[in-house]
């Protein structure tokens, strides 16, 4: 791993009504908001100080409001643009200019440092990294080199069981591909019911 390789956090604006939707219809809009700004303010803590790599956070709506709430100066801040979830995704993979590049989701609030370390050790030797959740999908996505390819995201059905196999079924035969630990990510109140009984049990 170089010291230029790139953590890009795909985040939506904190706003009441605008996220975590599907979690918001079990709890409620004002819990459903404040977790998400709890998880992505944790998740920006423990990883934007890490000097292995650079952290940005890449916003949707793409006019960020910088009112309650503290972007961290030290996070530089992209607009995702428009499109689906892949032509996003695409797009700031983009960017890269051929470094090493991993993009993460703002609600899984179990990631660590050292899950983000995993990953960029694990292109040292594959061409493309997932880190799978259980639903189907995966809360981690990373190139070598931003190796793009011409519809990688193609007819991907997100937000589904079948995004990671929809994905996968995209790219070359030839490349080697890496997989993390299985992650939850917190998209209804039963998945923060687990992650709340997890985050009581002592560590060890």
């Amino acid at each position: 791993m170089t010291a230029r390789a790139r953590l890009v956090i795909f985040a939506k604006q904190p706003r009441r009504g605008q996220v975590k939707r599907r979690l918001a219809a079990g709890i409620g809009d004002a819990a459903a908001l404040a977790f998400y700004r709890v998880a992505l303010a944790g998740l920006i803590r423990r990883l934007a100080r890490q000097r292995r790599w650079r952290t940005q956070l890449a916003l949707t709506p793409d006019r960020p409001r910088h009112r309650g709430w503290p972007w961290p100066a030290r996070v530089d801040r992209v607009a995702q643009g428009m499109g689906d979830l892949g032509q996003r995704m695409a797009r700031a993979f983009r960017r890269a200019d051929r470094r090493p590049m991993l993009i993460i989701g703002a609600d899984i609030p179990e990631i660590q440092a050292t899950h983000v370390l995993q990953a960029f050790r694990a292109l040292a030797r594959a061409d493309l990294v997932f880190g799978p959740a259980p639903d189907g999908g995966y809360w981690l996505i990373g190139l070598r080199q931003g190796r793009l390819v011409d519809g990688m995201f193609k007819n991907v059905r997100w937000s589904t069981p079948h995004a990671l196999a929809d994905t996968r079924a995209n790219l070359p035969r030839c490349w080697r591909v890496a997989l993390l630990d299985q992650l939850d990510d917190i998209d209804d109140a039963a998945a923060l019911s687990r992650w709340r009984q997890r985050a009581k049990r002592p560590a060890g």
